[in-house]
């Protein structure tokens, strides 16, 4: 259930359809899920996420992007040349600490096997990993996270609502010393669609502002507040790659207002893109035009409202979302008792 289901309403900007990320049109999300016992108390409790931008070629057809780095206690892949370049040419894979390698390895095999020119007849491909540490959970010294799990996290990939929660790379993550995992919202700005997934897994119990919404005066666990999130944030508006620098930026806001500082030890990293140009990765003229908003429009500041609103909403959805996980040496995380 969404915490608008609940009866909890998060700012004055009204949601898309399915107020997920995939209301931005040809946004797909697929999940890949690991949920078993590993040797004596060892447990797989982990899982990958995939963000398609569109559903054609994304190295043929690349999309403008940037990323902001809140807090940089992260293991990321592929973010200085996204941002060097200001373009993304690959799924966004979410999944654990330990599993970026193996990510980055399937991700780059089905890139290979979509694209035979890459690395022989034209240049590489930048493939973008973001991670949080599942630990508590997860048997990450197994490294139960494969290439091949990767492969069909995108493979499943759909534009229907997302499914939250303790799914995919949301599994084994915790937010608050409750269950987290994966969180999505939207909102609707004059005719744009902005949308935002996060894969929640930071906070101690006592700093989120929410906690009065508990039925109950159940308590999470005692974690430390350094963790992670992982920011995912998608619009069709017409941007270039500095002013979703700008958007992402506001991210941060909507983080803040559930009760976090940016822990020492947390990674809080936002990717954004924008669907509105397909870049052509083949193309002959010196020049290329583009349209953009103009920043000095009310426009610019909905988006901002918006990136900080669908980003708390997010958070709390992944919370409201997920469900109580047992995981390695008998460790389990409760789900939020909302009222």
């Amino acid at each position: 259930m969404k915490v608008r289901d609940r009866g909890i309403l998060v700012g004055t900007l009204s949601p898309g359809k399915k107020n997920c990320i995939t209301d931005v049109e040809g946004v797909r999300v697929g999940h890949f899920t690991l949920d078993y016992p590993i040797n004596n108390n060892g447990y797989a409790c982990t899982g990958v996420t995939a963000i398609l931008p569109h559903e054609g070629n994304l190295f043929q057809e690349k999309v403008t992007a940037a990323s902001y780095v809140m807090n940089g206690f992260g293991k990321t892949a592929g973010l200085v040349q996204l941002n060097e370049l200001g373009v993304l040419e690959s799924p966004i894979m979410l999944t654990n600490t330990f599993g970026v390698p193996a990510v980055t390895q399937g991700t780059l095999e089905y890139m290979l096997e979509q694209n035979p020119e890459i690395g022989d007849t034209t240049g590489t491909v930048n493939v973008v990993v973001g991670e949080c540490n599942d630990s508590y959970l997860n048997s990450i010294r197994h490294f139960p996270v494969k290439a091949e799990h990767a492969v069909e996290a995108i493979t499943k990939a759909t534009d229907e609502a997302v499914v939250e929660g303790a799914i995919g790379a949301g599994k084994g993550m915790i937010c608050f010393g409750y269950k987290g995992g994966i969180g999505t919202s939207s909102r609707t700005v004059s005719e744009f669609s902005l949308g935002c997934l996060v894969l929640s897994n930071f906070g101690k119990r006592e700093e989120f502002k929410y906690s009065h919404l508990k039925v109950d005066e159940s308590e999470g666990i005692s974690e430390t507040s350094d963790g992670s999130i992982m920011i995912v944030l998608a619009t069709d508006a017409p941007l270039s790659d500095r002013q979703l620098l700008r958007v992402a930026k506001r991210c941060g806001i909507g983080l803040g207002r559930t009760g976090s500082h940016f822990g020492n030890g947390s990674g809080d990293i936002v990717i954004a893109f924008s669907t509105a140009h397909k870049i052509p990765h083949f193309y002959e003229k010196e020049t290329e035009v583009r349209t953009q908003l103009r920043e000095d429009l009310p426009v610019m500041n909905e988006l901002f409202t918006a990136a900080a609103e669908a980003t708390e909403e997010a958070i709390l959805n992944s919370l409201s979302q997920a469900e109580t996980t047992t995981g390695r040496n008998g460790h389990s995380v409760g789900a939020f008792p909302f009222k």
